[in-house]
């Protein structure tokens, strides 16, 4: 691992401090790599702990622009980048927040013939996306690379995040869940609105957004129990918290 700076030891003192990760958590930070799907509601608080947190490199993987209507959640970007692209106005924050972490910007869509491009040289996915194709899309591909992803969603008031490592099993020796063991298929076209259809509180994105970047700083410092086979819920309106968990489905047995 690459030593600290002292700059870099005084920026991230706070961190140094908690013994949980110590100089050896902050220089695994620092060495790590991780993709972010989105830079919209999710992915902006994502990247900003993030860079604050000082991961060493951070991927960013979205297509649209900056518009008026994302500035009431999407707290990365600012009225002075409305019309820029997204990856680029986020790339610009991080750089002015933190200037040890290296950008690398994806001006596409994350999709079954673009993720391996994506992925490549990355050790953890965080998917942000809106929509839920890409979902599905980066679970699949997260799986077949064997890297772990933290996946969350807002609608309206509520929220929700886990964490997959599918390719892993548990203490038990039983495999671990599948984002399809979860959710085993999307829900039919226009059934669940979208934002700009249904409405979406603000804050919320910023709760579930960091929790996304605590599960991450967990499972790249090895501290503390990700949200492997649980799901984590969040009512804003009734301030509620509550935890739902499940487990990989067995394969049927074909009759014979």
């Amino acid at each position: 691992m690459d030593p600290l700076s002292s700059d870099e030891i005084a920026r991230y003192q706070r961190h140094i401090l908690l013994p949980e990760v110590g100089g050896t958590g902050q220089q695994k930070l620092k060495a790590a790599s991780v993709l972010v799907i989105g830079a919209g509601g999710l992915g902006a608080p994502v990247l900003q702990y993030l860079a604050a947190a000082g991961i060493g490199t951070l991927g960013i993987a979205d297509d649209d622009r900056v518009s008026l209507s994302n500035l009431q959640r999407q707290v990365i970007h600012d009225t002075g980048t409305i019309g820029e692209l997204k990856t680029q106005s986020a790339a610009d924050a991080i750089a002015r927040l933190n200037p040890h972490v290296r950008v690398i910007r994806f001006e596409e869509r994350f999709t079954p013939d673009t993720a391996a491009r994506h992925l490549a040289g990355f050790d953890l996915v965080i998917d942000g996306s809106d929509n839920f194709d890409t979902r599905y899309t980066a679970a699949d591909a997260a799986e077949a690379a064997s890297l772990p992803l933290v996946t969350g969603a807002v609608g309206r008031f509520d929220g929700s995040v886990t964490t997959l490592k599918p390719y892993e099993s548990d203490a038990d020796g039983a495999a671990n869940p599948r984002y399809r063991d979860l959710f085993p298929a999307p829900p039919p076209q226009g059934l669940i609105p979208s934002c700009a259809e249904a409405g979406i509180i603000g804050a919320l994105t910023g709760v579930i957004g960091t929790l996304m970047a605590m599960e991450a700083i967990k499972l790249i410092t090895g501290i503390g129990e990700p949200l492997i086979g649980r799901l984590l819920l969040y009512d804003a309106l009734a301030a509620r918290f509550e935890t739902v968990r499940y487990r990989r489905k067995r394969a049927k047995v074909a009759a014979e």
